[in-house]
């Protein structure tokens, strides 16, 4: 005997609020590694850039094995707390642990570049593994509790709020009031402010993951299942079959394609980001922080609204083809300004001012593309069910998450690689580089950055899902599931 649907749920904004946290668990990991694992290996504690950039890629590696396997075996999961919780339940305390032992490497590994390189992967396994047990199933519960096309991006504008005001604010008041001018000098170079730095991020851990994870308590029983509609290829090879499955989806396929260059264009970026600001424009620590809290602060209203207005006249695809667009002209203007002398030299508050409007801009424009992009992968769960039979919101969020990461890979990697081309060293201070060297690392970054938007940009045009083609699809689905 099948078991009975549950009932639609009429979702709230507390309920929204709840699930959106889960963002915010994420987001402690993206703005460690965004803002200062690469710049606290290397220009703290010594690691070259090129290593400290192949260890990073190689914890992403492991993305590939850890991502699909956890979301296929979500999928097929059964307990009495449903399908999801059990696993972000588990992974909440080690998540946070990871992060304190990540900025507080013991003194036996720092006077040798293996010992510091094999810490730096073992924590970052340790970090991404828990991380994916949390988010993967986090990330899938949007596709149950909600059917409705726009509902569903609400759900995700939520999510991708808290991801991006943690992922910037947290920062951006450690740089502030952590990392600022003091005794010691610039505290982006002092050692022990990142053992604080790396409790206060297990801390919002495990207090936002506990949130989320009582706020969307309510949400199990639509994470139950018939267990005909769920995959049941047995052992590890069905696991990866199950991976592999998704890729039957002719939307799904060019939605990865677009994100991986999406991605890797955007892991370039904020790698370098952190390098322009300090060396570049010569910003204090203090201005940096300011920077990305002034500039989140800005994006995510922005976003927001766009998703309540136009967001609901426009498809999610031609969103996407918008935000590439915006983003890709956004990255150059500042730049381009300061090689024609049409801006004043750094310290002028203008500088500062301009920094905060381009990172407005791009940050608003990289939300919407975030929310547009995972809100019609919930989508293609639904028609993947109605070609195939099968409910994979699992294996689907698995794979956008590891094409996501495979492309952020690269960010580290070529960052590191970029640092050591140009000669950028261990202890260099703002205004000791040669200008020419910097100009160097600008062209090197676009070198890579202008091709992987392009790319991303042309298959803007290869994938669609309107509302009214989701509501065709669920109509399908509902007949199939009556007269079974």
């Amino acid at each position: 005997m099948k078991n009975p649907e549950p009932a639609p749920l009429h979702l709230t904004l507390p309920n929204r609020l709840s699930y959106g946290l889960g963002g915010a668990v994420y987001a402690v990991k993206e703005a460690a590694y965004v803002m200062f694992v690469l710049l606290f290996y290397t220009q703290v504690l010594g690691l070259s850039g090129t290593a400290t950039g192949i260890v990073l890629s190689l914890s992403l590696v492991w993305d590939a094995v850890s991502d699909p396997m956890v979301g296929s075996w979500s999928d097929r999961y059964k307990s009495r707390w449903g399908r999801r919780h059990p696993f972000m339940i588990y992974a909440t305390v080690p998540m946070g642990l990871g992060f304190v032992a990540l900025f507080a490497p013991p003194e036996f590994v720092l006077d040798s570049q293996l010992w510091l390189a094999a810490w730096l992967l073992g924590c970052s396994l340790w970090i991404r593994t828990a991380l994916t047990f949390f988010s993967i199933p986090h990330y899938t519960l949007v596709a149950e509790i909600s059917q409705d096309y726009h509902e569903r991006s609400a759900l995700m504008g939520q999510r991708t709020a808290f991801l991006f005001l943690t992922t910037l604010l947290l920062p951006s008041a450690c740089l502030y009031f952590l990392f600022d001018e003091g005794a010691g000098g610039d505290g982006r170079f002092v050692a022990s402010n990142y053992v604080t730095y790396g409790w206060l991020s297990a801390l919002i851990v495990w207090i936002t993951a506990t949130a989320c994870i009582a706020g969307t308590w309510k949400f199990i029983g639509h994470t139950r299942i018939d267990p005909r509609r769920a995959p049941s290829t047995p052992g590890f090879a069905g696991l990866w079959l199950d991976f592999l499955s998704t890729f039957q989806n002719r939307n799904f396929r060019n939605v990865l394609a677009y994100d991986l260059g999406a991605t890797a264009a955007y892991g370039i970026t904020v790698a370098l980001n952190i390098i322009f600001w300090t060396y570049f424009w010569e910003l204090q620590a203090t201005e940096t922080g300011l920077v990305l809290g002034l500039s989140v602060l800005i994006a995510v209203p922005i976003a927001m609204v766009f998703l309540k207005t136009a967001g609901r006249r426009m498809a999610k695809h031609d969103i996407v083809k918008w935000a590439v667009i915006v983003m890709l002209l956004d990255l150059s203007w500042p730049y381009l300004l300061r090689w024609f002398a049409l801006i004043p030299d750094n310290g002028d508050p203008l500088i500062f001012a301009i920094l905060v409007i381009q990172n407005a801009i791009f940050m608003s424009f990289f939300i919407l593309r975030i929310v547009a992009i995972t809100s019609l992968t919930a989508d293609l769960t639904d028609e993947h069910e109605a070609e195939t039979g099968l409910r994979q919101e699992g294996g689907f969020y698995a794979v956008l998450q590891f094409t996501t990461k495979l492309g952020g890979a690269v960010g580290p990697l070529y960052g590191g690689f970029a640092l050591d081309m140009v000669g950028l060293e261990e202890g260099m201070r703002p205004g000791a580089v040669e200008q020419s060297a910097l100009d160097a690392l600008v062209w090197i970054g676009a070198a890579a950055i202008v091709p992987l938007m392009l790319v991303a940009f042309y298959f803007t045009f290869r994938f669609s899902m309107t509302e009214e083609r989701l509501r065709q699809i669920q109509a399908l689905i509902a007949r199939r599931r009556r007269d079974e």
